[in-house]
């Protein structure tokens, strides 16, 4: 699996429907993303021979896309892990391209949650001994972790908030996010509780949006438009569907997809420049730092104290407002990969993070079900 590093490079993104796209369907605003990205590439759907998605309104969603899209993949991939899945189709994209099975992937999301009211596929088979329990999904299981980890670890509302406030000044910096208003410590705690001990701003949006990134080999990449962003290492891990069958409320397998992934990249934590994690809710942003590995289990809720994940913070995590502020159209995953590579390119504008030659992405499916990751680097970084 080592082979798999620098054997792909994200080579153009996209993105369309940010925030509310009245009047659009889901695959409307994706393929429109999916043009961006590939006028980016300096490619066009003609070049496109792998596809790579999942969604939210579709029960086929990589078929019903190649109709819409007009294309006659190769090698098509609808593994469908909730947000995780985009993060983990990189690692797939990337082994496809080099067992020679596609040429040009294109990973791709879209969903208008906002405008459609919240519209989705219905998510049928949620377990049975959890229903008379009558959980509110997904605010339940995610609510559920920030409890056990406030009562294991002494984690307190104040560093949940911490993680809400860090996404709220990035996205001050990021013109596409949807919220980009002031946001104090004090205005989490205030904001109405939508399930112990979360409140609305522990959790994140509700917004239309689409993502898109195309990847291609290393040979073709370098003679492309934009500079190549390179696939070093993935891992995906699961330990369970639901929340309930969790082995350990705070812990989750990122334990184990993170340490795949750094294995794979050759590198530790500590040459990661910038992080961009799956925030569903403020405790998960906590959760990922520990269980792969920027600070020991426990130790979230100080780790992300005074501002250490925000701008100016020691560590910059979620640079573009991630899915408390900058968009959450049901699924986040593709947003990662998506800003990562910008980040690397040096094109992420005011909040552009200075020399940054290596991120990780990070992307977590249902509740706490399924977790993948993948690190990219710059050609320094090969």
């Amino acid at each position: 699996m080592t082979g798999l590093r620098g054997g792909a490079a994200i080579v153009g993104v996209g993105t369309a429907g940010l925030g509310e796209a009245p009047g659009f369907t889901a695959m409307d605003i994706q393929a429109l993303a999916v043009r961006a990205s590939l006028d980016e590439a300096g490619l066009s759907l003609s070049d496109v021979d792998g596809l790579f998605c999942a969604n939210m309104s579709h029960t086929f969603p990589a078929i019903t896309t190649l109709e819409y899209l007009g294309l006659k993949p190769r090698w098509i991939d609808g593994t469908n892990t909730g947000g995780s899945s985009f993060v983990a189709h990189a690692l797939s994209a990337t082994m496809a391209l080099q067992a020679g099975l596609c040429d040009v992937a294109l990973i791709c999301y879209g969903a208008t949650q906002r405008s459609g009211a919240g519209r989705m596929v219905p998510a049928a088979e949620q377990p049975t001994y959890e229903i008379p329990h009558q959980p509110r999904y997904p605010m339940t299981a995610y609510a559920m972790a920030a409890a056990r980890h406030m009562a294991e670890f002494g984690t307190t509302r104040e560093q949940l908030a911490e993680v809400a406030v860090a996404a709220r000044r990035w996205a001050q910096s990021n013109p596409d996010a949807f919220e980009r208003g002031p946001l104090t410590i004090e205005d989490v705690l205030a904001s109405r509780m939508v399930m112990e001990p979360l409140t609305l701003r522990d959790c994140c949006l509700l917004t239309d949006g689409a993502g898109a990134v195309v990847m291609t080999r290393p040979d073709r990449a370098k003679d492309l438009a934009q500079t190549p962003v390179y696939f070093l290492g993935g891992g995906v891990a699961s330990y369970n569907r639901a929340v309930s069958e969790m082995p350990d409320l705070t812990t989750t397998a990122a334990r184990d997809s993170g340490a795949r992934a750094f294995a794979m990249a050759g590198m530790a934590p500590s040459d990661v420049d910038v992080l961009q994690l799956y925030d569903a809710f403020t405790i998960n942003v906590i959760l990922f730092l520990e269980d792969i590995g920027f600070c020991p289990k426990g130790e979230g809720g100080r780790f992300v104290e005074n501002g250490h994940i925000a701008p100016g913070g020691g560590l910059p995590v979620n640079t573009n407002g991630g899915g408390l502020s900058f968009t959450h159209p049901g699924m986040y995953g593709v947003f990662t990969l998506i800003e990562a590579a910008r980040q690397l390119r040096g094109t992420a504008g005011a909040r552009q993070v200075p020399g940054a030659t290596t991120a990780l992405c990070h992307g977590n499916g249902i509740t706490l079900s399924h977790q993948a990751t993948a690190l990219f680097g710059t050609a320094d970084a090969l």
